[in-house]
């Protein structure tokens, strides 16, 4: 099988989510599957500093009687051959694939992406005459909504897939720029792309698709709901047939405690958990300033990692922090950045509370590796959460996930409950209501079964033992293009 996989970010050349992650993984486990796969990105600035070789593989006619160049690089961490868009006054550029130096969007982004989406569409059609055509085009999120599109206006088009990462997030325009962009006057429709009497690059994804997937089940059940579907609910639910929900994966090489480079101490599900744990925590707490009696204290500690965004609900863990002091001997440390509020709350508790509760401001590689190993519990009580991957490292590294009942979080933790125990398949503690109430009640639950130290390993070493690696993932998406 052929397969063009089309992304606007790729770890670890460029990212700003789990997009760049997931268009890493995905298409190098596809690639051990032996599809042939090609990915397509834009050619960033910050990418064209980033690879390793390049070449020319040719001019590409686009509408509007222009051509861009491609280019072929390669990358040590990218299996697939990259093929990058080469439009220099779209993409190479300062500041982030999306937004500008000072965090605004780009004014053009419709005209980038619109360019970007009719080249990786022509590309899969061998529109430099390789003898390459794709079986299956795979587009990610509304950055590439218009591949399938552009795909439709060819006769025998290759099969179109669309996944959707995070459905609140869309590129509309008005007619105006419509016009501009010398799009066919068809897509403006209540049937394709027009939207509330604007165009939505991400409807036209959802509506031109043969096939549309989510990072999880539950998330592809939840978006045909009013509460999710950012006004998409009715569009998915009339293309409910071919919406499917397939989990994402971790990449389990890369988080591994049994060789994590980060680590102070290795262990497994096989031995060495309770002293490798505790190493990594005395590093943790050590990295974070923390004083001495704080190293020496025996209570549970539960982190948390991301964005410090109410998704995240991360203004319900601030909230239920301090009565969780006063009531257990817990602490917590708590590594992200994000809003503002937030930020200043959460250094305003580390400084009153400064031997139970620790921070880092901003994004550390190494302090994730070591909060996910040094804490026992992990925080995760995200309002909606699409896929997650958080709580996948949390299972593996032996850190139950205390999560709100979501997307990816409901498909993945299994809620530690006496039947659920009995039957070895617990991994963590799920809550529903999205309220400080539900999550103190959550972590007052694993603090007690915290406090049971044989069945506490149990809950460790069932998810520690658990397979979210890429390579099951890669093999459903294989399964469901060729089912198509």
């Amino acid at each position: 099988m052929k397969l063009l996989f089309a992304a606007s970010e790729l770890f670890p050349l460029i990212k700003t989510g789990g997009l760049a992650d997931v268009a890493h993984s995905l298409p190098n486990a596809l690639t051990g599957l032996k599809v042939d796969v090609r990915v397509v990105l834009p050619a960033y600035r910050q990418v064209l500093l980033s690879i390793t070789s390049l070449r020319v593989l040719g001019w590409l006619p686009v509408s509007g009687g222009r051509q861009v160049r491609i280019l072929e690089a390669s990358h040590p961490e990218v299996t697939a051959p990259l093929w990058l868009v080469d439009a220099p006054a779209l993409f190479d550029r300062p500041g982030g694939p999306y937004t500008d130096a000072t965090g605004l969007d780009w004014a053009d982004n419709a005209a980038r992406f619109a360019l970007f989406s009719e080249a990786a569409a022509l590309l899969a059609m061998d529109g430099l005459g390789l003898g390459w055509r794709a079986d299956t085009a795979h587009a990610n999120d509304w950055q590439t909504g218009l591949v399938a599109a552009y795909l439709a206006q060819d006769p025998h088009p290759p099969q179109s897939v669309f996944t959707v990462h995070n459905l609140a997030y869309d590129c509309q325009f008005d007619y105006g720029e419509f016009l501009s962009l010398h799009l066919p006057h068809h897509w403006w429709s209540v049937e394709f792309g027009e939207f509330y009497e604007r165009f939505s690059m991400l409807k036209a994804g959802l509506t031109f698709s043969d096939l549309v997937t989510t990072v999880s089940p539950s998330y592809a059940r939840e978006i045909r709901t009013k509460e999710y579907g950012y006004g998409y609910a009715s569009i998915l639910e009339a293309n409910a047939d071919k919406l499917k929900g397939i989990l994402n994966g971790i990449d389990d090489e890369t988080w591994n405690p049994r060789t994590d480079p980060h680590l102070v101490a290795h262990y497994s599900a096989r031995g060495k958990i309770r002293a490798g744990k505790e190493a990594n925590r005395q590093a943790l707490l050590s990295a974070l300033d923390a004083p001495a009696t704080a190293l020496e204290h025996k209570g549970p500690l539960v982190g948390t990692v991301g964005r410090l965004v109410a998704q995240k609900g991360i203004d319900l863990l601030l909230g239920a922090i301090p009565p969780l002091l006063a009531s257990s001997d817990a602490q917590f440390v708590l590594i992200g950045s994000g809003e503002h509020r937030f930020e200043q709350q959460l250094e305003e508790l580390a400084l009153a509370h400064p031997e139970r509760v620790f921070c880092h401001v901003g994004y550390s590689e190494t302090l994730a590796h070591q909060l996910e190993a040094g804490c026992d519990i992990f925080a995760m009580p995200s309002r909606y959460e699409p896929c997650g991957l958080n709580q996948m490292y949390s299972l593996r590294y032996g850190t139950p996930p205390v999560v709100r009942s979501t997307g990816g979080l409901a498909d993945t933790v299994v809620d530690a409950t006496a039947e659920s125990m009995a039957d070895g398949e617990a991994n963590g503690f799920v809550f529903e209501e999205a309220s400080v109430a539900a999550l103190e009640k959550a972590l007052e639950r694993a603090f007690a079964l915290y406090r049971q130290p044989k069945e506490w390993m149990e809950l460790i070493k069932t998810g520690m033992r658990a397979d979210h690696g890429w390579r099951s993932s890669a093999q459903a998406y294989l399964e469901t293009y060729r089912a198509q």
